[in-house]
């Protein structure tokens, strides 16, 4: 298979974009939205509804909802690989179109339902909905912050049209972009996917090139994107009060079903560790032969790395062994996923940048967007990617559809869990120190990013709701200060940054996307709380396996919390993320003793 036949092949969802079976399937969710309104509407908080009526009601929503999402995942899917063709935008936008308007027709459900649950607190301990019973809590949380039907439905519509294509457009700017690249000396016009590939490229001039083409495009544009930010989070400031959550991230906690004493001890274990971070950056430093690292050096490979270029064959049978090593099980799932073209990987024009893993629960199944150059990073991209789809396979093997709506803080649980196993796997084959120096460094940088460099994230999007709460305009300039004042907690001196590098926050996604404010937490949380995972790992060996596989299965069944006892840890406690630093502080320790 050559690099640009590496595709995903959607057609156990549907044949493709005019495949008939989607209008048969609209038909169908319209007939049953409209038996869901005519059988629940106005009848669910009455005096003869019962449990039993609601444990038949979650088991006909489970049904509609994903049949629903199918259709959207579709959708998006077959968009996300192909930006710019016409019949893919097509579907994208009556896909939303469609979505939109049933989610507007059974609005009602959630909220009589959630009204139900707040007002009969015996429904929680009722034996019937024992698979239900901690949703039935995070509804119950919920409750206090919803709005009225109509109310909702306006939401939904003003979303679709305002946060929504805000979010379009800042992705379609960087999917169609052309960028002027000097590549090892030579002028060369690239994509967005290919230009970023080379931030990490060997040659020191051409990640400056790259750095600089990226982001002085964006800096010349910031008018879209400062207007964007500022439009998003003017509207969830006042979202935020009518549905009187605490502060700006009170949403996100729910959604995460985490409290904001256990975020807090996190953060502020992050800084009061970032010493740690910043010590490799010095180690790096040298490593390069700097007096003091660049911006575009932060990920750099290392200068006497083996230049290995990996073929799409090397990669997998370096990921089926990793995940073999560790479970059988989990061999399996990813051998499905290779042999069912289940990932996309071709590099090319009009593909949505990133990586992502899509679980698609009628089909038990899963499927990955990447973009696959050879690197060693993009093998870690797919371990990562594949991680999601090894966690989606049990979940929806054991779990309802409700169920498996697990939150982001632990979504990233056996994705983080797969690139440590790769870790492992290529440390043990690495035939010199320079192996060892590059494949730690390659982990120090993902770890760093993940846990240091996205926490000046979250502080970033703190400030600019304080600036809004405190009048101040959130133009370009603006959030630019915001921006590196936020990144200089975690950095401090050990960086040199060029000037287009004030802009590197209107590249980043999460920031536009509707209804989920505080998109970057989550990732600090679980890098530290599968650091915490890993240790115990090496210490308990085969019997720990069982334990991660109950946390995979559970999917949103079991709170956080509840996944950490099941380790026997408390991740409330500020000691749970300390354990997990150490295991990055040991990573840079055995980087030291190599180059010593």
């Amino acid at each position: 298979m050559t690099q640009e036949d590496i595709a995903w092949d959607l057609s156990e969802m549907f044949k493709g974009a005019e495949d008939p079976q989607i209008d048969e399937s609209m038909k169908d969710l319209d007939k049953r939205s409209e038996e869901l309104s005519s059988r629940y509407k106005g009848k669910i908080n009455t005096s003869d509804f019962t449990p039993a009526d609601l444990l038949e009601l979650f088991q006909k929503q489970e049904l509609f909802m994903s049949d629903l999402f199918e259709l959207s995942q579709f959708a998006r899917l077959s968009f996300a690989g192909n930006m710019t063709k016409t019949e893919y935008k097509t579907l994208q936008n009556k896909a939303e179109e469609y979505t939109t308007k049933i989610r507007k027709k059974i609005t009602f459900l959630d909220l009589e339902i959630s009204k139900y649950v707040y007002e009969h607190d015996n429904v929680l301990q009722n034996p019937i909905l024992t698979n239900y019973k901690h949703s039935l809590e995070r509804i119950k949380r919920a409750y206090p912050h919803q709005l009225t039907e109509i109310e909702e439905q306006i939401i939904l519509e003003k979303d679709q049209h305002g946060i929504v294509a805000w979010q379009q457009l800042q992705s379609k700017w960087l999917n169609t972009r052309k960028f002027n690249v000097e590549v090892e000396g030579e002028l060369k016009v690239l994509t967005y996917g290919e230009a970023n590939g080379l931030l990490g490229h060997p040659d020191k001039a051409t990640r400056t090139s790259a750095n600089k083409a990226i982001y002085g495009s964006l800096g010349r544009d910031q008018e879209i994107f400062s207007s964007a930010m500022k439009s998003i989070c003017g509207d969830w400031m006042k979202i935020s009060e009518r549905r009187k959550y605490d502060s700006p991230m009170h949403q996100s906690l729910i959604a995460n079903d985490v409290d904001k004493q256990t975020i807090d001890n996190l953060m502020v274990a992050i800084e009061e560790h970032v010493e740690i971070y910043r010590r490799y950056l010095r180690l790096k430093a040298k490593l390069l032969d700097l007096p003091k690292l660049g911006c575009e050096d932060v990920v750099a490979p290392l200068p006497d790395s083996p230049n290995i270029k990996y073929t799409w064959e090397q990669a997998q049978d370096i990921i089926l062994e990793a995940y073999g090593n560790f479970d059988e099980g989990f061999h399996s799932t990813v051998k499905d996923m290779f042999d069912r073209n289940h990932i996309d990987a071709s590099p090319r024009f009009g593909k949505r940048n990133g990586a992502f893993c899509s679980t698609w629960y009628n089909g038990k199944t899963s499927y990955i967007l990447q973009t696959f150059t050879g690197a060693l990073s993009n093998i870690y991209t797919l371990a990562h990617e594949l991680g999601h789809a090894v966690h989606g396979y049990l979940v929806t093997r054991e779990q309802t559809f409700n169920n498996t709506r697990y939150p982001m803080v632990i979504a990233e649980v056996a994705s983080i869990f797969g690139e440590l196993l790769v870790t492992d796997l290529l440390l043990s084959k690495a035939k010199s120190n320079e192996e060892k120096k590059a494949i730690l460094s390659r982990v120090l940088d993902g770890a760093g990013m993940a846990t240091f460099q996205v926490s000046a994230r979250v502080w970033f999007e703190q400030s600019m709701y304080e600036a809004i709460k405190d009048g101040k305009l959130l133009d370009g300039k603006t959030i630019s200060k915001l921006w590196t004042t936020a990144r200089d907690r975690i950095y401090g001196d050990e960086v040199e940054w060029f000037e287009e590098m004030d802009w590197e926050w209107s590249m980043k996604p999460h920031y536009y996307k509707s209804n989920f404010r505080f998109y970057n937490y989550p990732y600090v949380f679980a890098q530290m709380f599968v650091y915490a995972m890993y240790q115990l790992y090496l210490e308990e060996g085969e019997g720990f396996i069982p334990k991660l596989k109950e946390i995979l299965e559970s999917g949103s069944s079991k709170s956080p919390k509840e996944f950490g006892e099941i380790m026997g840890l408390d991740i409330t406690q500020p000691n749970f993320w300390k354990l997990g630093l150490k295991q990055y502080e040991r990573f840079v320790d055995e980087l030291e003793k190599i180059v010593s």
